[in-house]
């Protein structure tokens, strides 16, 4: 089995104390699949001043061309291993064969895309009277702190990491211990590049939380680009407010469908079950909640039991699978005691159950529905992150407006109907980020996303992708004798 090693200043370091290692577990059978090296406080702070050196004083953040061609690099370089990191994603996360590597091939997307953008960081110039001239600049912030969770370990990864590399940032990467191997073997196509002056990127790997609490307070870190729960999330923000830490959160969903009486029902089951089941529902804009119009909530409630019941849970490997495992067994009986839980307050259609034929130890559980209308009901209100989807019904267009904005989550959230008048406005009053008109879950390198309210603030992909990452400076220069 293979090792993730930490990176620090230019080189992999292997930790050998064992009480520094451990395993990275394949969900599919509950055994490990590789090893990890966890970081220690002191290497935190070795990287921190490393990168804080590196910034101030080489000139990475003054040749916008040298980073365009590392980001063009490391692109090419991973799609030559795209086979390889493929692999290894679907044995340490559990995702299905083909949501793996449309993880990949959106993470090279990503990076070519950035690759473009930083050479096309421009400021602008006024002139305030003759011959004296306001100049803004655009510059990168300075040093970049980056957490990474385990659910989409690739483009999570690059889409904080090739903004900041293209704005000028140096990095300090803080990657999940389920998908470390994933991780290295990115981060093994970027440092590739010799061209890269050592101190510009770091990663490291922890189980726990007490090297990455420390480099949240740490002084010397200019922002933080986080992707996960709320819950850590606001730890992160009460954390950072001694410094003022820029922050870029992306955290928790509980993105509603909207089923207008006009949708096409096969189709729109057909989606909703896809935006449900990705990644087994472990995705922060995967669809949890179904507001369905009541006049056809009966047949439409019906279709979608049927259809979830026969969505194939297995191994992310074989191509009859539809759905793979939860990251472990402990998160599949966390799901199993939501459902067991969810009666008497909630009217359960569809309990999930482990599949009789799952290889023993995995961590698989198929998807479960229940209906309610207690718009203050656990199952309503709090992001549960797996494959259980609740079903309600609304009366009218104001009303699904109302039940969608009932939770303080506003992520992600999509509309099914065939009046696309109605669902511009539908998608002009709910307060969501992103929302998807008859599809779900559509993400594109050019295009902006990020939450509102308790899903975080600040944007990743697309040009504000880049805000995060710089900052904005004036300089008044008068050039009058």
């Amino acid at each position: 089995m293979q090792t993730a090693e930490n990176y620090i200043h230019g080189e992999w370091v292997k930790g050998y104390a064992a009480h520094l290692r451990g395993d990275s577990i394949d969900p599919a059978t509950g055994e490990a699949a590789a090893h990890y090296v966890a970081a220690t406080v002191q290497e935190v702070d070795a990287a921190v001043a490393s990168a804080r050196a590196a910034f101030e004083g080489t000139s990475w953040a003054q040749q916008p061309k040298l980073r365009s061609d590392v980001l063009r690099l490391f692109a090419d370089r991973l799609e030559q291993n795209k086979s390889q990191v493929v692999q290894t994603l679907v044995q340490l996360n559990g995702k299905l064969q083909r949501e793996a590597e449309g993880e990949v091939l959106a993470g090279i997307s990503e990076l070519r895309y950035y690759a473009g953008l930083a050479r096309n960081l421009f400021g602008r110039v006024i002139e305030m009277e003759p011959q004296v001239y306001s100049h803004i600049e655009r510059e990168a912030i300075g040093v970049a702190a980056i957490i990474v969770p385990w659910n989409a370990p690739v483009t999570l990864l690059v889409r904080s990491l090739a903004p900041a590399l293209a704005a000028g940032c140096t990095v300090v990467i803080k990657a999940a211990h389920q998908t470390a191997w994933v991780h290295a073997q990115v981060m093994a196509c970027l440092v590739a590049d010799e061209r890269i002056p050592p101190g510009v990127v770091h990663s490291f790997v922890e189980a726990g939380s007490e090297a990455t609490r420390h480099l949240c307070t740490h002084p010397e870190v200019d922002v933080i680009s986080f992707t996960g729960s709320t819950r850590v999330g606001q730890d992160i923000a009460l954390s950072t407010a001694k410094n003022l830490t820029r922050l870029s959160l992306e955290l928790g969903g509980k993105a509603p469908a909207i089923v207008r009486a006009d949708a096409d029902l096969p189709a729109t089951v057909r989606g909703i079950v896809a935006g449900a089941c990705v990644m087994a529902g472990q995705m922060c804009t995967a669809i949890s909640r179904v507001l369905v119009h009541e006049s056809i909530a009966q047949a439409f409630s019906a279709q979608l039991a049927q259809a979830l019941s026969q969505v194939q849970v297995g191994p992310g490997h074989l191509p009859g699978s539809a759905m793979g495992p939860l990251i472990d067994v402990r998160n599949r009986d966390r799901i199993l005691d939501e459902v067991r839980l969810a009666s008497p307050t909630c009217r359960i259609l569809l309990a999930g159950t482990v599949p009789s034929d799952a290889p023993r130890g995995g961590a698989f559980v198929t998807p479960s529905l229940v209906a309610t209308q207690d718009l203050s009901s656990h199952y309503v209100q709090d992001e549960i992150f797996g494959p259980l989807i609740t079903l309600e019904h609304f009366a009218s267009d104001d009303d699904a407006v109302f039940r969608a904005n009932a939770t303080r989550y506003g992520l992600a959230a999509s509309v099914w109907t065939r009046d696309f008048r109605a669902a511009r406005q539908l998608a002009r009053r709910i307060k969501f980020g992103n929302v998807w008109v008859n599809t779900h879950n559509r993400l594109f390198a050019e295009i902006e996303t990020g939450g509102y309210r308790l899903s975080g603030f600040g944007r990743l992909h697309g040009v504000e992708g880049l805000n995060d990452f710089m900052e904005t400076k004036h300089v008044f220069m008068p050039c009058n004798d």
